[in-house]
């Protein structure tokens, strides 16, 4: 094996170090904003790190007393789990089908780029009948409501993501199966999606994040905590003529759990799809 000079090694290493810094550094803030005294924030030159940990303002959004900050904290934490993993599923569950049959039938190809166009229209152009489609069904302010509209958004990227993964499996692999007697549906249950698990994982988590972020359809479509999602709520918080920033700070810390917890979740789908599948016994 061919020997790394140390002095690469060693530049390999600082490059890590510098990127892992340039990630790292801004949620250490945010966890430092949230256990600070309005204070310190407020003090000039600022202090990096507060003279007293204070973890009251979790308490405070984690609360379930009713008409408080934490109980429309909560009511949002639920509608943003709810909405983007309806969301979610339902994108998944149509790109799966539509991915391979676009990949296994390049003739209509063209379909999937005509949908992946829509994506050049800005929302606030879709914002009007989106509007007026949902009021017509009574879904204005309904979670399921939010939810469809952000399926709209999540299906032609879901399935242009699941497409290209299936275009990456060899099409001999599915026709030695069914050359042995399997059928179509065995065929993609026990020997496609195993090996496409690796995408079908990231497809997922990539529409995840996508609708636990949006922010516009939320603030247009949810009017209270019914169907609040947590980016609308955060923008609440900071809506006020005095904003507490180290509240703020602890939405943001609280909103960034969740898909990290998935994210460690799908680690492991995306290992365990890397070595099952397309080993015929």
């Amino acid at each position: 094996m061919e020997r790394q000079s140390p002095l690469f090694s060693a530049f390999i290493h600082l490059c890590a170090l510098l990127l892992a810094a340039v990630i790292l550094a801004p949620i250490l803030w945010l966890f430092i904003m949230s256990i600070s005294p309005a204070a310190d924030l407020a003090a000039k030159p600022l202090r990096w790190w507060p003279q007293t940990a204070d973890f009251s303002r979790y308490g405070v959004l984690l609360s379930t007393l009713e008409n408080s900050a934490g109980a429309a904290f909560t009511s949002s934490l639920r509608n943003s789990i709810e909405v983007a993993g309806m969301a979610t599923i339902a994108a998944i569950a149509l790109a799966i089908p539509a991915g391979w049959a676009v990949s296994r039938t390049p003739s209509v190809g063209w379909s999937l780029s005509m949908v992946i166009a829509t994506y050049m229209l800005p929302p606030v152009a879709l914002a009007v009948p989106l509007y007026m489609g949902l009021s017509h069904l009574g879904m204005l302010n309904n979670v399921f409501g939010l939810a469809l509209v952000y399926l709209t958004i999540l299906a032609p990227f879901t399935t242009w993501l699941m497409k290209s993964g299936f275009d990456s499996i060899p099409r001999e692999i599915e026709s030695a199966a069914m050359i042995d007697g399997a059928g179509l549906f065995q065929t993609l249950r026990i020997i496609t999606l195993p090996l496409a698990a690796p995408v079908v994982a990231t497809s997922s988590l990539f529409a995840f994040l996508l609708a636990w972020d949006e922010f516009f359809y939320a603030l247009l479509f949810t009017s209270d905590q019914r169907a609040k999602t947590l980016t609308v709520a955060i923008a609440d918080l900071a809506g006020g003529r005095v904003s507490d920033y180290g509240l703020i700070a602890t939405a943001g810390v609280l909103a960034a759990l969740p898909p990290v917890l998935i994210g460690l979740v799908m680690q492991r789908a995306l290992i365990s799809g890397l070595t099952s599948g397309g080993v015929k016994g």
